[in-house]
């Protein structure tokens, strides 16, 4: 009889972390299979949070275990590029393990007001500076806020509901706080006519040399496309032209020739010092503008650790390669008399990017996603850009390789 009831007490700390994990999780695949409604989101959201704030402390490994392999197991996706697809077990189990140590700590101390204050706290933390799970995006398309104060108003609530007895219709009272009012989309565009460039080419087909040409003639098509179409902006996008563009003179030279006919915004690689970056090149009437990019991919574009095992890692598993290099600020192009802000793929889902904006009231941001389709990161990315849009009131232009484009408004 013990070990009947000890045997269920285990399967419901599982079910319940699993479940937890489910509701915390739900509003990604909803948004990728486009569901998206907004009661629905407000709901599962709310109860998301209940759960986490309420469940066993035992539980919370399982749910943080399993909520960040459910919201990053693409990253194992990049693996096959490096011929590394043997470790995609062993990379899934580490983001696993990372998450769940990381939840297992809001119950570090068995009090529930300790649980709310450490889930808050969260909100603040990006480890080893990556910041893509953040649980006020559990609201982004839902009745609520997605402000600080907003998620802690919920917080309030969740803790409230599950503390009242007789009283628990008071929680309501902070989810009103945080309640938002529809509003209708407001059309913000910049004196521009702009064309962003469609582009679906396979990571595996991106950077083998023999391809070159025949990407470097897709882009300039789609210069010429855009020129038929009386454009006065074309957007290709990150490292579109796969090569360290300032070293290939003529082609440079024909982009300053073409750009007398169309403003020409597109990613290349950048040499400069014997550093190389991520890139954006501007091309306008003949001359050329760069912007490194500010913000890189943890583990993808730098190691965020110590020399030694940036070394080590580099050398195990990307061949010897370093670390792209990175601009300390973030640069705004001046086309036809319009401010705009650029951003390179993953920086423009975070708060750097968006420093020191002044009035600057729109961003072009290019990405490569090609790297983790089919996936649901660009379904991530997108709804973080729409969090950032909304937090600091930019127009988002997005123009990717490898799932769609779109425009975000605030």
């Amino acid at each position: 009889m013990f070990l009947v009831k000890r045997d269920n007490f285990n399967k419901n700390f599982i079910i319940k972390g699993f479940t937890t994990s489910i509701l915390l999780s739900a509003f990604i695949y909803l948004s990728h299979f486009n569901i998206e409604y907004l009661a629905l989101n407000s709901i599962l959201g709310v109860l998301a949070i209940y759960f986490l704030v309420t469940i066993p402390r035992k539980s919370l490994f399982i749910t943080g275990f399993t909520t960040g392999i459910f919201w990053f197991y693409w990253i194992a996706v990049s693996l096959q590029y490096y011929e590394l697809t043997y470790l995609v077990p062993v990379l899934l189990i580490v983001i696993g393990l990372a998450y769940g140590i990381l939840f297992s700590l809001f119950g570090l101390i068995n009090n529930i007001l300790y649980r709310v204050i450490a889930i808050f706290a969260f909100t603040f933390i990006a480890p080893f500076g990556f910041n893509w799970m953040k649980f006020e995006l559990l609201f982004i398309d839902s009745y609520f806020n997605t402000t600080k104060e907003s998620f802690a108003l919920i917080l309030a609530a969740v803790l409230m509901a599950s503390q009242l007895k007789r009283l628990k219709i008071l929680a309501l009272v902070p989810l009103f706080i945080a309640f938002q009012s529809p509003q209708g989309e407001i059309i913000d565009n910049p004196n521009l006519d702009i064309h962003l460039s469609q582009f679906n080419i396979p990571q595996d087909l991106k950077w083998k040399k023999e391809n070159r040409n025949t990407l470097i003639n897709k882009n300039l098509n789609e210069i010429d496309k855009a020129i038929s179409l009386n454009k006065d902006l074309v957007v290709l996008p990150e490292t579109s032209i796969p090569i360290v563009l300032n070293n290939q003179r003529d082609l440079l030279n024909f982009l300053k020739e073409k750009s007398y006919e169309i403003t020409i915004f597109t990613g290349g690689l950048y040499l400069e010092d014997q550093k190389i970056y991520n890139a954006t090149y501007l091309f306008s009437k003949g001359e050329v503008q760069i912007a490194k990019k500010v913000v890189l991919v943890p583990f993808g574009e730098e190691i965020p650790l110590p020399k030694f095992f940036v070394d080590l890692i580099n050398n195990t598993f990307y061949g010897g390669a370093s670390d792209y290099s990175k601009a300390s600020k973030a640069t705004d192009f001046i086309i036809n008399g319009t401010k705009i802000r650029n951003a390179i793929c993953y920086e423009a889902t975070t708060d750097k990017i968006f420093e020191n904006l002044n009035d600057t009231k729109y961003m072009i941001a290019i990405s490569n996603n090609a790297w983790f389709t089919p996936s649901t990161e660009p379904t991530l990315q997108k709804l973080l850009m729409k969090y950032y849009a909304k937090k600091y009131g930019v127009t988002i232009f997005h123009v990717v390789n490898g799932s769609q484009n779109y425009v975000i408004r605030p």
